[in-house]
């Protein structure tokens, strides 16, 4: 089969029936004589290409994930501080399971609580910011250390990433503003021993400036 009918040969399987019941014999039968489901498949895709249907299917294809990846699905139910918060965020987990090495050597058991801290600290804060918003990117590039990474929930990071010359991050799916409980933008993330502060600064009253 010709590699570039890949791209829609699962759709196909996927639309195609597959489903069937066995009701037993009802009175005269013949052999029953249908194409090769994959003759049918074969025959559909070479069709499509003669059509150029799948080089257009293709070209949408390629257009929605250039989009998607130049501009990820943004992190629904974030609005942009109106005050000043902080507060701790302990991140001490209890293990659900037994924890074994590479050696199958039990090194923490089921119900263990573990604090992450403890073996990887936080090497850097974490700056969460509306791409689209300047002044929150403005903001963002005024705090120090310059190292925080620059968490967006917002924005296109590729065009900021070659327009400000500094790398971006994505919080894809709101992983992260969800697993911090993180409500209003911007905010930071940081260390403080073996907990996380975690800041929201509302930048009418801190434009600029770090708590």
């Amino acid at each position: 089969m010709n590699i570039r009918y890949l791209p829609l040969l699962v759709t196909v399987l996927l639309s195609s029936p597959s489903l069937a019941r066995d009701y037993g014999q009802q009175g005269t039968h013949f052999p029953i004589i249908e194409p090769d489901l994959l003759e049918q498949i074969q025959s559909r895709l070479q069709t499509m290409d003669k059509n150029g249907d799948i080089d257009r299917l293709n070209q949408k294809l390629k257009a929605r994930t250039i989009a998607r990846v130049n501009r990820p699905k943004p992190v629904a139910g974030l609005v942009r501080a109106d005050n000043a918060k902080t507060r701790l965020f302990d991140p001490t987990i209890t293990l659900q399971a037994d924890i074994f090495d590479h050696n199958k050597r039990k090194i923490w058991a089921k119900g263990t609580r573990v604090n992450p801290l403890d073996t990887v600290p936080l090497r850097a804060p974490l700056i969460f910011l509306d791409g689209d918003d300047p002044a929150q990117l403005e903001w963002a590039f005024a705090q120090k250390p310059k190292t925080a990474k620059l968490i967006l929930t917002n924005g296109a990071p590729l065009q900021l990433m070659k327009s400000r010359q500094r790398r971006f991050y994505f919080d894809q799916g709101g992983k992260l503003t969800a697993h911090f409980d993180i409500k209003a933008l911007p905010a930071i993330v940081d260390q403080q021993g073996r907990m996380l502060r975690i800041r929201e600064f509302a930048l009418l009253q801190q434009r600029g400036r770090s708590q």
